[in-house]
């Protein structure tokens, strides 16, 4: 797959069949949509083109300002979407001026001058340009013209689109893994830098590799222990291990930490990016009496994770 972030110097791509939108988590109900778009380009022999945006559109233009948490950072968007069969992806960086394009600019200055399509899949309440006025009948009114073809994306998969992906980040948040990965179709994952502690857990027998996100706005599950598998590496195997997500209040923590056991491991991996595979969770982040009855918890996490990793 193929990735443009620059709008200016796009090639021609050969009858491009394209589709637009975020697709955060590339979940299930996206990948039906996925389906669509790469299908009909094969039938007619043409490219398929996924245009998304970053930063998040409503990060730009929306009333809410709390911080957005996102499924995906745009790495793994990528990388998801290649897996789907996408063949170029087009990040449009997305900002005030391109917002406040009208519906008629956008057609014709944006969709149609970069991308030529001869084909757009696009879902019936699709809304466009400024004040959001540009619609599925406008892009009808506008083929002819153009020279394009407007296809309808079925209204029972943008349902479930927007289902899945409102109930995943609930699922995510109240750390129901199971319902999460079951909507996404793959174990939710993220990504982050190995950083020092302060070593307690090796202190205990329990060594951890400490990680630091670097994405703000990707979304990190509920305070929890999990089972969990990590990549550091993507020529080795996947190891297993399990995760704690919070303040570690037994120890008097007093930040928000991600600490990962990778289990039968013994290498330093201080300052490499790995990447945590989130598969089960097993419990709630608790407060014990002290160091020795938190040894001996950690000891039945372990085990219950590595009979979850099996």
């Amino acid at each position: 797959m193929e990735i443009f972030r620059d709008i200016d110097s796009l090639p021609v791509f050969s009858n491009a069949v394209i589709t637009i939108g975020t697709f955060d988590g590339v979940h299930l109900g996206h990948q039906q949509i996925l389906r669509q778009l790469t299908g009909e380009a094969q039938s007619i022999n043409g490219t398929s083109v996924l245009i998304t945006f970053y930063p998040h559109p409503k990060q730009i233009v929306g009333f809410d300002k709390k911080t957005l948490y996102t499924l995906n950072t745009v790495e793994e968007k990528a990388t998801l979407l290649e897996q789907a069969g996408i063949e170029k992806l087009v990040i449009v960086p997305f900002n005030k001026a391109f917002s406040d394009q009208t519906a008629d600019e956008y057609i014709g200055n944006f969709l149609v001058k970069n991308f030529h399509p001869h084909t757009i899949i696009i879902g019936y309440d699709h809304r466009f340009g400024k004040n959001r006025s540009g619609d599925y009948q406008m892009l009808e009114k506008y083929a002819e013209k153009y020279h394009y073809t407007v296809k309808e994306i079925p209204e029972h998969i943008l349902r479930d689109v927007t289902i899945s992906s409102t109930a995943i980040r609930k699922a995510l948040l109240s750390g129901d893994i199971a319902t999460a990965n079951t909507l996404l179709g793959y174990d939710y994952f993220f990504s982050g830098k190995v950083v020092e502690g302060n070593q307690l857990g090796r202190q205990i027998n329990f060594p951890t590799a400490n990680i630091e996100t670097e994405d703000a706005n990707k979304l990190i599950p509920a305070n929890g222990v999990y089972a969990v598998r990590l990549k550091i590496a993507d020529d080795e195997p996947a190891y297993k291990g399990m995760m704690n997500i919070g303040m570690r209040p037994t120890v008097g923590g007093d930040k928000h930490t991600i600490e990962v056991n990778v289990f039968d491991f013994n290498r330093d991996i201080y300052q490499k990016n790995i990447t945590v595979s989130v598969v089960e969770k097993i419990r709630d982040e608790i407060r014990f009496d002290n160091i020795e009855a938190l040894k001996v918890q950690l000891s039945k996490d372990s085990i219950e994770a590595k009979k979850l990793l099996l």
